[in-house]
Parts: C-alpha cells; sequence; structure tokens
C-alpha cells in the first residue's frame, strides 16, 4: 500500500514562502501522476499542481508563485510557494495516484 505524507505547512505573513514536502512509498516513483490539492473552508478541493509524464501543470490562480518539483532518489515531491497571499490559506493535500495523504495547514495571515 502506498502511503503519502505531507510535511511543511505552518502560518506565514502575506508575501512570505514556504516549501511543503511530500514522501511517498511505492515503486517506480516517478511513473504515477503526483500533484497537491488544496481545499479552503467552505470551498471545494481543487488541484494546486501536479506532474504527469514529465509535464507540469498549474492552476491560474498560482502560476509564476508555486513551483512544483521532485526527487525521485528521495521519493520526495515539494512544492514551493511564493509571494502568499491571504487566498492560499488552506489545508493542502499531496496525492500519487490514488493514494492521498492526511493534509498540511497553510495559513497565510494579511
Amino acid at each position: 500500500q502506498v502511503q503519502v505524507v505531507e510535511s511543511g505547512g505552518g502560518l506565514v505573513q502575506a508575501g512570505g514562502s514556504l516549501r511543503l514536502s511530500c514522501t511517498a512509498s511505492g515503486y517506480m516513483f516517478n511513473v504515477l501522476p503526483m500533484g497537491w490539492y488544496r481545499q479552503a473552508p467552505g470551498k471545494q478541493r481543487e488541484l494546486v499542481a501536479e506532474i504527469s509524464i514529465g509535464t507540469i501543470n498549474y492552476a491560474d490562480s498560482v502560476k509564476g508563485r508555486f513551483t512544483l518539483s521532485r526527487d525521485n532518489a528521495q521519493k520526495t515531491m515539494y512544492l514551493q510557494m511564493t509571494g502568499l497571499k491571504a487566498e492560499d490559506t488552506a489545508v493542502y493535500y499531496c496525492f500519487r495516484g490514488s493514494s492521498w495523504g492526511q493534509g498540511t495547514q497553510v495559513t497565510v495571515s494579511s
């Protein structure tokens, strides 16, 4: 069973930066699609960024501010978030294939 674990959330002021990490177990780490979703209070879960077959896609709301990267040797994926805004406040979830992590809270104070 694939395990997915996020870390790196926290409280940051608007304009600040955070880096989220996602470590996933399982074989062929770089084969399955991976990425990040987020869910803000009272809102639906939305895709933030994903990587599939080497292609990275970003939500329009985070383009130019967030960067997804992956270290296959460490089986870890990262989401570097810069220029954070209050509207980025949400629980961020990592996924690999059909497996999901428990989420990590990101709170941006304005």
